[in-house]
């Protein structure tokens, strides 16, 4: 697969998953035209070597996992981690507010959000409903809007004459998009279930959704020589991405795995996110001898793949001077002494070598001692199973904006060292 192909599909991938619940499904398609069988962890499973499986958790987790002809617990797992959430604006519950004659809709801030970017963009919503059948069964299914229905607009510069100096953002009063001009505080419930309808056919009344919106600004190679990707929800989904394909072409004789969590952004702590039970129950059920479960984790390696943070021309002095990733130079190791990210030298100086004899080019990430760092699931999932860790991603410019940019060259690279690593056959004894 050429770079540019590889950047196509990717770019399509994030125009069809403005959410987690998106996501995840367009995931299942791809691993189910790849031959993934499905798995519902509601049933028994009967699994075998040298076959493919995936299974999905709240419709907005999942993990994907190929087994290779030797027994799992004498290899173990090559494993990549991803999350599949990004920093948003969710609607309320009860959202309708209706001010001088325009409808509003009222939102939670979801994740670290830079705010200011959400200003004056061609907004949509979309997300899962839950919702009574004809036959009055509760079912969920997946909405998605598409077109643009709402805007923030900005204030005017001559209301707020500092705005250029000092504009904060509170997002109780001025994050409230605008969906129509309107004095009925039903017509949003109208039109959603109007929307629904069109999607999902035996649906008769909406009882609950999670929904957010997205900008429609279509995923775009830019820059003069197209050496940029711009697009909303590069981090995390370029990592589930790149995972997805990277694990569709690894060869048949190792025992890998994808797992792509939820709610990475507020904390990980749900039942489908990476400081909960899916990837463990899920190991376990492949595993499920004790001894034998222990004696697999202790032969995988985990790859935690999360956007780095380029060190942008504008704010050089925000990073570390000996600790600047650039865009286009190929994946970022990244360390805290604090274990905000769990790689170490062995994990580190094993992937070094996995970039080598793959041609591609690394490089490492350190925050500057006085600020605070990020963090991943790399740490939270070594925790709960126990498995050796490595934290490595993309290099970005605006992560958290409502638009990121990587370089057009770095998901081409990541894919590479990451289908080197699922194909490796032994890992080294001392790691």
């Amino acid at each position: 697969m050429t770079t540019d192909q590889l950047n196509d599909q990717l770019l399509r991938f994030l125009d069809a998953s403005p959410t987690p619940f998106h996501a995840v499904q367009e995931m299942a398609n791809r691993l189910e035209k790849a031959g993934f069988q499905c798995l519902r962890e509601s049933e028994s499973w009967n699994l075998r070597s040298n076959s493919r499986y995936y299974t999905s958790r709240n419709g907005s987790s999942i993990i994907a996992f190929s087994l290779g002809s030797d027994p799992v617990s004498n290899t173990g797992f090559r494993m990549l981690g991803a999350h599949t959430d990004s920093p948003c604006l969710k609607l309320k519950p009860n959202p309708v507010v209706v001010k001088k004659g325009y409808l509003q809709l009222g939102v939670e801030v979801y994740g670290a959000l830079l705010m200011n970017p959400w200003f004056d963009r061609d907004l949509s919503l979309a997300g899962r409903i839950s919702y009574r059948s004809k036959n009055g069964e509760i079912r969920s299914g997946l909405l998605d809007f598409t077109d643009p229905v709402a805007t923030i607009p900005s204030l005017a510069i001559h209301l707020d004459r500092d705005a250029n100096s000092v504009h904060s953002v509170n997002p109780q009063l001025h994050l409230l998009p605008i969906l129509m001009q309107s004095d009925e505080k039903p017509a949003f419930n109208k039109l959603l279930l109007a929307q629904a309808k069109k999607q999902i056919n035996d649906i008769e009344r909406i009882l609950s959704y999670e929904l957010n919106f997205y900008d429609t600004q279509p995923a775009c190679m830019t820059g003069i020589k197209r050496e940029f990707i711009a697009s909303a929800r590069l981090d995390n989904l370029l990592s589930c991405f790149t995972g997805m394909r990277s694990l569709i072409a690894a060869s048949d004789t190792t025992s890998c795995l994808l797992v792509c969590n939820d709610h990475e952004e507020v904390g990980s702590t749900s039942a489908a996110g990476a400081q909960g039970p899916f990837l463990r129950s899920t190991l376990e059920r492949i595993v499920t001898d004790r001894n034998e479960f222990h004696r697999c984790v202790s032969q995988s390696m985990l790859f935690s793949v999360d956007n780095a943070h380029g060190i942008h021309p504008n704010y050089t002095d925000k990073h570390d001077a000996n600790h600047g990733p650039l865009l286009n130079q190929g994946p970022v190791i990244k360390v805290n002494a604090n274990q905000r990210y769990a790689s170490n030298s062995e994990t580190a100086a094993f992937f070094q070598q996995l970039c080598e004899q793959s041609g591609v080019p690394w490089q490492s990430f350190v925050a500057r001692s006085d600020m605070a760092c990020g963090s991943t699931i790399g740490p939270l999932t070594a925790a709960e199973i126990g498995v050796r860790t490595l934290d490595i991603g993309v290099a970005t410019f605006a992560m958290h904006s409502i638009r990121e940019i990587c370089g057009s060259l770095d998901p081409q690279y990541l894919f590479d060292v990451c289908k080197e690593f699922f194909n490796f056959s032994d890992l080294p004894d001392g790691l």
